[in-house]
């Protein structure tokens, strides 16, 4: 009896959570990816794993938040083992920010787990802190008096960050910026043929899915209800999952049927097949350094029926001159290898592992992606350099120091009415700048250049 009971703790959505917030902690692992292998090797139901995935991110997206209010009853926060530190945080997680599970069912199943993971002693520690929290509350960060510190505790983003955009952003934009990351990311879709937006949108309602235009991108929709993996749709590609903000890089291309495009950093081939929707005769080069990463998206130039149009390779960017010959394409993509700041919202363990050195390292990478492509691009062509990043070092630095070491290149202002975007998006320098509190979509930068005739 005693090692049935074990067996459906250790599988319980509380114990995978526990498990999985170790692991991001400990190991640095991806919180996407475990959840998704976690999900399918214990066979979760739709309900479980929508429970695991609201715990994982729930807890992850707000640890400094739920630290600092833990301090009062938690004696020597250094000395307890990581996996009761999370066992903790998932326990007062429930308790504080969700509505549906009774705390004396929260407190059960800490005790269960803290008795099988560890001793009796341990679940007496976790009840009593957890009985503590229930009776007292959590300690109150709004009562912090210093911002940065009130913004870092309460948006749960470490304190140097904070800083360091206030110093370029201001308090203000600061604030606005972390505390919508806490709100939970949209499922936006993209159209591949754009001329059929409205007839999706029809066929999708008459399904019971409930969507609506998104209001950044002209080609994009977000799902309000309804299973859009299970659509018809998207098995036949007519649609297919991705964030408005990555959705306008190929637009901005301004591509044409004729083509011969490389898109230097394609996987997983979101914009792979977006790039290729455009392309009639020409031809798009994806390239990745990763054989997994070449599959994902050679599967998804077969289910959105484009792989006649893309030739994939296993190359690291940096080497494509040893493939191509100069002069070779009509446009370049470099959706470049970046800190990732801009995905905070669907990834919030990328903010817990920078570092002040983060931005520089990732610079001097994306200055060598860009300083090999450049001379396979054909005069008159387009280069569109992108991250989804907020760090200037990244972004903006970037392209000055490109264009300071290419003097046939030039960037090209945008003009927000050409590509029906929203003018808010374009910067003095006519570069696209996408915060996330704007629209509640990843953060994104864009950058248009040109090789001079």
């Amino acid at each position: 009896m005693a090692k049935k009971k074990n067996n459906k703790i250790l599988h319980s959505v509380r114990y995978l959570a526990m498990e999985i917030l170790e692991a991001i902690e400990t190991e640095g692992a991806y919180s996407n990816i475990l959840l998704n292998a976690t999900i399918e090797k214990e066979k979760l139901d739709a309900k479980d794993a929508g429970l695991l995935t609201t715990l994982v991110y729930g807890v992850t997206q707000r640890k400094l938040t739920i630290d600092y209010g833990l301090e009062p009853f938690i004696r020597s926060p250094k000395k307890l083992e990581n996996w009761v530190k999370n066992l903790i945080r998932l326990s007062v997680y429930q308790m504080v920010y969700l509505d549906k599970v009774p705390d004396h069912a929260v407190l059960f199943e800490a005790v269960e787990i803290a008795k099988i993971k560890g001793h009796v002693g341990i679940s007496k520690l976790v009840n009593g802190i957890l009985r503590n929290v229930q009776r007292n509350g959590l300690k109150d960060w709004q009562q912090i008096e210093n911002p940065t510190q009130r913004i870092s505790i309460g948006a749960s983003v470490p304190e140097w960050l904070v800083k360091k955009f206030v110093a370029e952003r201001g308090l203000e934009k600061t604030e606005a910026l972390f505390f919508s990351l806490l709100t939970a990311p949209y499922i936006s879709i993209r159209v591949q043929n754009a001329s059929e937006l409205n007839k999706v949108i029809e066929d999708l309602e008459s399904s019971g899915i409930q969507v609506e235009k998104s209001p950044l991108s002209p080609v994009g929709l977000r799902v309000l209800s309804g299973k859009i993996v299970d659509s018809p749709l998207f098995k036949d590609g007519t649609i297919t999952i991705q964030d408005e903000s990555s959705q306008l890089v190929a637009l901005l291309g301004s591509l044409k049927p004729v083509d011969y495009v490389l898109d230097a950093c394609a996987a997983p081939g979101g914009k792979t097949t977006h790039i290729a929707s455009f392309i009639d005769s020409g031809l798009v080069h994806a390239l990745d350094i990763y054989d997994h990463k070449i599959r994902l998206v050679r599967e998804n130039a077969k289910r959105l029926q484009v792989s006649e149009k893309i030739k994939t390779h296993i190359l690291d960017a940096k080497n494509a001159e040893e493939t191509f010959e100069k002069d070779t394409f009509d446009k370049i993509f470099v959706d470049a290898p970046c800190s990732g700041l801009g995905l905070m919202r669907r990834k919030p363990e990328i903010k817990y592992g920078l570092t002040p050195n983060t931005f520089n390292q990732l610079q001097k990478e994306q200055l060598e992606i860009l300083n090999a492509v450049v001379p396979l691009l054909k005069k008159g062509g387009r280069l569109v350099y992108s991250t989804c990043t907020l760090a200037k070092e990244e972004n903006q630095e970037v392209v000055k120091r490109f264009l300071s070491g290419h003097s046939n290149m030039q960037s090209l202002a945008i003009d927000w009415e050409d590509y029906n975007l929203p003018s808010q998006v374009i910067t003095a320098e006519g570069m696209v700048e996408i915060s996330p509190e704007q629209f509640g979509t990843d953060g994104f930068f864009i950058c248009i250049m040109e090789k001079k005739k």
